[in-house]
């Protein structure tokens, strides 16, 4: 079904927030990107780029993350979580009036999609998860939970640098490593403290339990064994060898022609 998606003049969170968001193409589902734990929508541009062609596109930073920071109406959100980024999502698609959308999300934002998908119920077609289990959600003790936040606690930045040499494998451009760590270290820890946490801690069951659409995996070769064995009975799995945590930008050509074929499952 060919659409076209009128774009409002302004987005908002749930709550208020002014969101920034990127549109484009025209045609049915609307494809929306989310992006991970202080990312930002300029990490799906090689995707908005190519499904724009044949599919509305739309990308938003999340509150606190890019251009959506927004200073003290970020700051003022009482309760970052990954459900709130959900209701975020939702309202974003709720302003883009789709019929049908693809929620496509990476590393928390697919977590976030999630979250959407129960919000938004059958407007949404199809999740796609982009190495959001990296990390075993829902199988975490609290002790491990205590143990990866502490060092984002003591040292922001430190930590951050850590984290993207820690998911990054031989297919990781050294540049792409060094843009990620200067940008997501720009991340207030005000919120991406809390937001951190709030994921950790975050279990995918209910949404598991609750929702009716596929839901796809496009993996890359750090997803623990644990995580895919709980992710199995719900999830549809697509795995690239060798690849790092962001892998839709180490190489977007094999990225976009992966999600192409997953996108063909969904006609």
């Amino acid at each position: 079904m060919e659409m076209k998606i009128p774009t409002p003049d302004m987005f908002y969170s749930h709550d208020g927030i002014p969101l920034a968001c990127d549109c484009g193409g025209e045609g049915g589902p609307l494809l929306l990107f989310v992006h991970g734990w202080t990312c930002r929508r300029s990490y799906w541009r090689p995707q908005l780029d190519h499904f724009s062609s044949r599919y509305a596109v739309a990308a938003p930073d999340l509150p606190g993350h890019g251009d959506s920071a927004n200073g003290s109406r970020s700051r003022s959100r009482s309760r970052w979580s990954v459900e709130s980024f959900g209701r975020d999502i939702a309202a974003c698609v709720d302003a883009l009036t789709a019929r049908e959308v693809v929620l496509v999300g990476h590393s928390m934002g697919g977590a976030v999609a999630l979250e959407a998908a129960r919000q938004l119920g059958a407007k949404v077609v199809g999740v796609v998860l982009v190495d959001t289990f990296v990390i075993d959600y829902g199988g975490l003790s609290a002790e491990t939970v205590q143990a990866i936040a502490a060092p984002f606690q003591e040292d922001f930045a430190a930590a951050m640098a850590g984290l993207v040499e820690q998911t990054a494998t031989a297919a990781t451009p050294a540049a792409l490593k060094k843009q990620l760590i200067e940008e997501m270290s720009t991340a207030d820890p005000a919120w991406a403290l809390p937001a951190w946490e709030a994921l950790l801690t975050w279990s995918p069951q209910a949404a598991f339990s609750e929702l009716r659409m596929p839901i796809y995996a496009i993996n890359g070769a750090l997803i623990p064994a644990s995580a895919r064995e709980r992710c199995a009975p719900f999830v549809t799995e697509t795995l690239v060898p060798g690849a790092g945590h962001f892998l839709q930008m180490e190489d977007p050509a094999h990225f976009n022609k992966v999600l192409e074929e997953v996108l063909g499952q969904l006609s």
